[in-house]
């Protein structure tokens, strides 16, 4: 009972995170096309990401006019969380039994 919570949570978060994942691809892309910012779906997106990204152009300002901070937000979710949390549960699930 305990090992398919566990399995729950982690298919959760990975969840979570490929679908930031996909927004932060949508921010990219309206960044590069310079989309209307009253779209509603603009607007979501923008509503979601920059929180997140604020937080990182603290320690990583853009550098000649390129913003690191969507790749550095990327490579945190790629490898922390899919690559080491939603794996260390897996295999945490899978020693329950």
């Amino acid at each position: 009972m305990l090992r398919i919570a566990v399995e729950q949570i982690a298919a959760l978060i990975n969840l979570v995170a490929q679908l930031y994942f996909f927004v932060l691809i949508g921010h990219i892309i309206c960044s590069w096309v310079r989309a209307d910012p009253y779209q509603p779906i603009v607007r979501f997106i923008y509503m979601v990401t920059e929180p997140v990204l604020s937080r990182v152009r603290r320690f990583i300002p853009p550098i000649a006019g390129l913003d690191f901070s969507v790749l550095v937000v990327i490579v945190v979710l790629q490898i922390g969380v899919q690559g080491f949390l939603v794996r260390s549960l897996y295999n945490f699930a899978r020693t329950l039994g």
